[in-house]
């Protein structure tokens, strides 16, 4: 090298060439540093690799490294660790493959320029290879994530598909990355891999925070693995490769968990099959995926609207509409309230066109539904039409009607408070047969009262559509406190975890921003009983739970609370109907009136 510090005992020492002054200098010498390093076998290497690392991390579309040469010094790098294990396991350098496929993806997230550079530098084999697990799962991980962002680029996406393996891996690791984090790292603490170890923790932490990130790698694992199909998801002629019953089956078990909520994960890519005419068919045919598709579209997701889209979609394709129509209704009529999620508006005037749709093709002909669908979809076209009629209907009628609907409201909390919860839910009904259609919170309070109701008549499926409705029609969506509990046990009855931890989350939100006075006087504000719940469906809806079960780290039965932290004491657990028996806030519409848990036990 040109100019190398005195002090510095490596000779082209990477950092003291970073610290010349004349920037042709320093181009010159940094590209004959990339062009040696490979080829080199002194100790101390990981050095400047790890500054690389960070310098990608900290300006991924800085363009200078990328031209002198990053991506064929990191391509052959990997090589080396592939082809001589002897260098590999000498020094440190056991962290170069690691460093070098996560500098190629992260110059490669954002630059299509940049992804076309690392594909002519020739990054794909060596990252396939890695990818295969020649290495270890924590190479898996950067692979598939340079990968992924390759594919992502309508230039390069070529390229990566040429590679014909790489689909087929993709598919096989998202649905066994979660084994394999867990058998070959989480399950035994003392069979760790150190420069593992080191990676997940930096250094700073011990085993628990090494089994935290552990879980979080392999989260990221499964989703990455996940965004990489998705890219060839796009392309029909790669449908019949992803949609494999075995696959599809799966893929609404696959999400991000609480380490990794911001990746779409299975439902994403369920999202972009579903888009496709040749993906509607395979999905159809699966039930169980419909079915889940329902309660995603009925929970408190982030990705609610993109199960919204696949029922909405399945159902406007007449090929695949007779198969998934008498499931799919109920689950979309409850949702036909919604205005807004997030960015997507409209959404419930597009359920009722699309469920209106359905209607009048039955009458060419062109689909067959049972009477039962037919009922739910034309009471919901009549409730639309009523509310056209109230809006010309005289102040006062309105009122009228308003007010009666009140008296029987209170002649449901009536029965309800003398134990006749039956009678109490009849009550709601007939209320919500009265009250204006324009009066939403006053409907929000009946649908809630009623899910209660039907909670303590171990009706968990009515409990749950009620509780969607009153969600659906309170503003902003999904944010009222009581229905959201209410519908936390009802998942927790039919035992969806996910499902139920996520709402009960959410509930504790709405507790925690509560205004109400009563609860503002607690220190603390989250009900005991709402944190049990969440202990036990965290438990229950643990990354690895099913790895530990087939491993033998926990007996599948209860909550399985020896694998994720203590197990709590099964008697102190309330159930829906012990829980909520005492809360006589059921009639009233503030969102804040919650019994402490002495006086729900009483």
């Amino acid at each position: 090298m040109d100019k190398v510090s005195s002090d510095c005992p490596y000779p082209g020492c990477f950092f003291c060439v970073m610290k010349e002054a004349n920037p042709s200098k320093r181009r010159a010498s940094v590209l004959k540093f990339f062009r040696e390093l490979p080829c080199q076998d002194d100790d101390g290497q990981v050095l400047p690799i790890s500054g690389l690392w960070n310098t990608a991390m900290a300006h991924p579309n800085d363009p200078e490294f990328i031209e002198l040469g990053i991506f064929e010094c990191m391509s052959a790098l990997i090589w080396k660790g592939l082809k001589n294990r002897r260098w590999l396991s000498h020094d440190q350098n056991i962290y170069i493959p690691y460093y070098a496929a996560h500098i190629i993806g992260s110059y490669t997230m954002n630059m299509e320029e940049f992804a076309e550079s690392a594909v002519h530098a020739g990054v794909i084999p060596p990252l396939v290879e890695l990818l295969r697990g020649r290495l270890t799962w924590v190479e898996q991980r950067v692979a598939v994530r340079a990968l992924g962002h390759l594919a992502t680029y309508a230039s390069t996406f070529p390229t990566v598909a040429s590679h014909g393996e790489i689909l087929e891996l993709s598919i096989q690791l998202a649905m066994s990355s979660l084994e394999i984090v867990y058998s070959h790292f989480y399950q035994y603490v003392d069979r760790r891999l150190s420069y593992h170890c080191d990676l997940l923790t930096r250094g700073m932490g011990g085993v628990e925070m090494e089994s935290r990130k552990a879980e979080e790698w392999a989260s990221q694992l499964q989703c990455w693995s996940l965004q990489l199909i998705n890219c060839f998801a796009f392309k029909p002629e790669f449908l019949p490769t992803i949609c494999k019953q075995e696959f599809l089956t799966k893929l609404p078990g696959m999400w991000g968990g609480l380490v990794n909520e911001n990746s779409p994960a299975g439902i994403g890519l369920l999202r972009t099959i579903c888009h496709q005419k040749l993906g509607r068919g395979p999905v159809a045919s699966c039930p169980g995926i419909i079915e889940a598709l329902c309660n995603i579209a009925r929970s408190s997701d982030d990705w609610q609207y993109m199960a919204i889209d696949c029922l909405l979609w399945l159902l406007q394709d007449p090929n695949t509409c007779h198969k998934v129509i008498d499931k799919v209704v109920p689950a979309l009529v409850d949702l036909a309230e919604i205005t807004t999620l997030g960015d997507h508006k409209k959404l419930g005037d597009s359920i009722v066109n699309v469920l209106q749709d359905c209607i009048e093709s039955q009458g060419s002909g062109r689909s067959s539904i049972s009477s039962r669908t037919k009922e739910q979809i034309e009471d919901l076209l009549s409730s639309k039409q009523r509310l056209k009629w109230e809006k010309n209907m005289p102040k006062e009628d309105l009122h009228i009607k308003q007010a009666a609907a009140l008296v029987v409201k209170l002649e449901g909390n009536s029965l309800f408070s003398s134990g006749n919860i039956s009678g109490a839910a009849s009550k709601y009904s007939e209320a919500l047969a009265l009250c204006p259609m324009r009066s939403k919170k006053e409907r929000v309070v009946l649908y809630s009262n009623r899910a209660q109701c039907y909670l303590l008549l171990q009706q968990p499926l009515a409990a749950i559509s009620d509780a969607t409705r009153a969600l659906c029609l309170h503003r902003p969506v999904n944010r009222h406190a009581k229905s959201l509990w209410r519908r936390a046990q009802a998942y927790d009855m039919l035992g969806l975890a996910k499902e139920s931890l996520l709402d009960a989350i959410l509930f504790i939100n709405e507790c925690s921003q509560s205004n109400d006075p009563d609860l503002s006087l607690r220190q603390n504000k989250v009900p005991d009983y709402a944190e049990r719940l969440v202990k036990k469906q965290m438990r229950a809806a643990w990354l690895f739970r099913e790895a530990a079960i087939k491993h033998g780290g926990v007996h599948n039965q209860g909550d399985g609370g020896d694998i994720y932290g203590p197990e709590t004491d099964d008697s102190e657990w309330e159930t829906a109907s012990e829980s909520d028996m005492g809360n006589d806030g059921i009639g009233d519409d503030d969102d804040g009136d919650w019994n402490n848990d002495d006086e729900r036990k009483d």
